[in-house]
């Protein structure tokens, strides 16, 4: 099981760590078991963020209720429990180019494939080794050494990102976050120039698509994103859940980020509407990456007739 989430920025730019502890005790609690390994991974591109250096799973201004709780503490609490739960910064290997590993190379890096995409991305994605000895590919699953065969099956993404808004892109949801799963330099910038063309559904639809996507919503963001800092965050106390990653950018874009951005003077909530058309506007990019999955053969939805929302109330 991979948790892919938010890790560039502190404060309450990266994924609540209090829902990421959660998720991972519910996952070890499933009432089926669970005897795998879970790795909480992202990837900063080793740039930008809080520090000017990427990402960070060990930042002491978390986005958490006790803020000196990092992912990293996290993960070192449920290790100390004898659970394999390991932490992995794919920042540390984001310019270091390789090749699958059924090609022989066991190298920690990205795979590049070399071939630019209509949306203008350069399909990149990591393939590394754990500390528990498991070989990863994003792409093609969980490599055995002695066989010499993947199993694509084994690797489950959960999709953590936070909801906030973004200087450029309007929004950084569920889609956004898969820049997470890419290598922006091994691709010379292309990948995050890709996102306003439909880039992150191209990845998804040509690397792996989360079997769940969970939405951060406990602090918001509606100004000041992606760096989201404590005092521009709004708490909402809400998570969301779905297994479509446009239909959950969608909802939680129109119903949460968005009336809380119009409430700001200056407001820019109109650009980040997921009904834009025009380009720069959220919906417009939105749109284009979910037509990448349509081509793709995967179900996806921005029509609100096909979206249905089940609350739940503690």
């Amino acid at each position: 099981m991979l948790l892919e989430i938010n890790c560039q920025w502190a404060e309450r730019g990266g994924t609540n760590t209090d829902l990421i502890k959660s998720v991972i005790q519910a996952i070890i609690e499933h009432p089926e078991g669970f005897t795998g390994e879970i790795i909480v991974a992202d990837n900063g591109q080793a740039q930008y963020g809080s520090a000017g250096r990427g990402g960070s799973l060990d930042w002491s201004n978390a986005n958490s209720a006790d803020r000196r709780q990092s992912v990293m503490s996290v993960v070192r609490y449920f290790k100390g429990r004898g659970y394999r739960v390991t932490g992995v910064l794919w920042d540390e290997f984001t310019s270091v180019k390789v090749s699958e590993y059924r090609n022989g190379d066991e190298k920690n890096g990205f795979v590049v494939e070399n071939v630019v995409q209509s949306t203008g991305l350069e399909i990149s994605y990591p393939k590394f080794k754990t500390e528990y000895g498991t070989f990863v590919s994003f792409k093609e699953g969980i490599w055995s050494a002695s066989t010499g065969v993947y199993n694509s099956e084994k690797l489950k993404v959960i999709n953590m990102p936070v909801l906030k808004s973004h200087m450029i892109f309007q929004v950084t949801g569920a889609i956004k976050s898969y820049m997470g799963t890419v290598s922006d330099k091994l691709t010379r910038g292309r990948a995050h120039n890709s996102v306003g063309s439909g880039g992150m559904g191209t990845q998804m639809a040509g690397t792996r698509m989360p079997a769940l996507n969970i939405m951060d919503m406990i602090w918001v963001t509606p100004e000041r994103g992606p760096n989201a800092p404590y005092t521009s965050a709004k708490q909402i106390n809400k998570i969301a859940a779905s297994i479509d990653p446009i239909a959950i950018d969608y909802w939680a874009t129109k119903y949460v980020l968005m009336p809380e951005a119009a409430k700001l003077p200056g407001s820019r909530s109109s650009s980040m509407n997921p009904d834009g058309q025009s380009p720069g506007t959220f919906g417009h990019w939105l749109r284009l990456s979910m037509n990448e999955l349509h081509k793709a053969g995967i179900k996806a939805t921005m029509s609100e007739s096909d979206i249905v929302v089940i609350l739940l109330v503690k």
